[in-house]
């Protein structure tokens, strides 16, 4: 049985990377077998980005998020919801920077420098001291988006008509690699040493939150994603 230690987890980012990637076990063959389809899956961004875009504008609770002026972003900022549409500059800026993303995790590598990115793409989200913007984004629209992406690229790896067992390595790759993505967002919204310091009267805690009948769907949307992408996959041949 392996210690962990666990206030190092909460303070030592590689530490709690490492813990998170052997209980997963994400390793060099699940890297491998995401570099073995990133060039056929690339092509394929501009389309994810389109989709996740046009999910986050079907609900005026995610969809606000997006009014406020992003750091950055160096034109005019959207004045209202109505004013907001998909092709305005400032969701133009936004959705480069999403495909940014989902380039970066296609090709790597997966070194320190790309472990601190994943944590600057979560802590940028988050409402932090250190960060310029001022978007903070409850957990619960994070966790659904995150499920959201990865059911995309599930539904797209099914359809390459890969062989079965690259298949289902791609798809157990991809899902534990948005899994410790997720947990960086996790990281800055679920530290005890923060719940500690609350008023645990008048502020509900982290798991309480997570717990709410409107948080459990949500949550489990990434889960159910990636192990019915699997699954599907597995029964198909």
């Amino acid at each position: 049985m392996q210690y962990i230690d666990s206030e190092k987890i909460y303070l030592d980012g590689q530490y709690r990377f490492e813990y998170v990637a052997k209980f997963l076990d994400f390793g060099d063959a699940d890297i491998k077998a995401i570099a073995s389809v990133a060039d056929d899956i690339r092509p394929l961004a501009p389309v994810v980005v389109d989709a996740v875009y046009k999910k986050l504008f079907e609900f005026d609770i995610t969809k606000k998020h997006f009014v406020p002026k992003n750091a950055g972003f160096e034109g005019e900022a959207p004045t209202s919801l109505e004013d907001l549409t998909l092709d305005h500059p400032q969701i133009k800026f936004r959705k480069d920077f999403l495909g940014k993303y989902l380039n970066k995790i296609l090709s790597g590598p997966y070194d320190d420098r790309f472990l601190r990115y994943l944590d600057w793409v979560a802590k940028i989200h988050t409402d932090t001291p250190e960060k310029k913007s001022k978007i903070n984004v409850d957990y619960i629209h994070i966790n659904a988006l995150m499920g959201y992406v990865e059911s995309i690229l599930v539904n797209a790896v099914v359809n390459m008509g890969y062989e079965k067992e690259k298949e289902s390595a791609v798809l157990l790759a991809f899902n534990k690699l948005l899994w410790i993505q997720n947990d960086y967002f996790a990281k800055y919204y679920c530290n005890p040493a923060t719940i500690g310091l609350s008023d645990v009267k008048k502020t509900e805690s982290c798991i309480a939150r997570l717990a709410s009948p409107a948080s459990i769907l949500p949550l489990t949307v990434g889960a159910l994603a990636g192990a019915l992408g699997v699954y599907y996959s597995l029964r198909r041949n």
